[in-house]
């Protein structure tokens, strides 16, 4: 009697669970979601030891395929370092995207680019930078203030370190020293 009561409970445990895995997979698994997802994103690209750019987010999202991309969102800043580690420029945004494989950051909605030096600000919508040679383009619409006085245009170019710029399509004034340049 007591093999019975222990056999037959015993058998209907082994044979009563059993998963579909096309169920299972159906549930658990969407292809559109992503690779990795993180909170409180930190990112440094250093050179010989030495930090020369950090990137936080609050929020990070990444895909590996098709194409190898971090979506960002959430307090997006990234912080440009000078040779003595001390913070030549930061550039902040909404959202940002980067492309793994052309080691590209573009950045949207809000973004401004700051040189603490100069005291200078970027302003505008759309914002890339190429980590390979630190180049940064603005396509669109920017918004250029400083202590000289304001400037605006269309499509810009500069360095990471926005020390010097090259504005395509210039538009306002702004006051030149006779021995300075723009």
């Amino acid at each position: 009697m007591f093999k019975i009561r222990f056999t037959f409970p015993m058998l209907l445990i082994l044979f009563a669970c059993e998963n579909n895995m096309d169920d299972v997979q159906r549930v658990s698994f969407n292809p559109k979601s992503a690779d990795e997802v993180i909170v409180d994103f930190k990112l440094v690209y250093s050179d010989s030891g030495f930090a020369r750019v950090s990137l936080r987010a609050g929020f990070a999202e990444t895909f590996r395929s098709p194409e190898h991309l971090t979506h960002l969102r959430d307090s997006l800043r990234v912080n440009f370092y000078g040779k003595n580690g001390e913070i030549i420029s930061t550039l902040t945004a909404k959202y940002g995207k980067i492309n793994h494989s052309t080691n590209q950051l573009m950045v949207k909605d809000s973004v401004r680019l700051y040189n603490y030096k100069k005291k200078q600000t970027l302003k505008t919508e759309v914002l890339y930078w190429q980590q390979k040679d630190s180049l940064i383009y603005a396509p669109k619409r920017v918004y250029i203030f400083s202590p000289k006085g304001r400037f605006m245009g269309e499509g810009l170019k500069t360095k990471q370190d926005f020390s010097t710029y090259e504005v395509l399509k210039p538009q306002g004034n702004v006051v030149i020293e006779k021995e300075e340049e723009l």
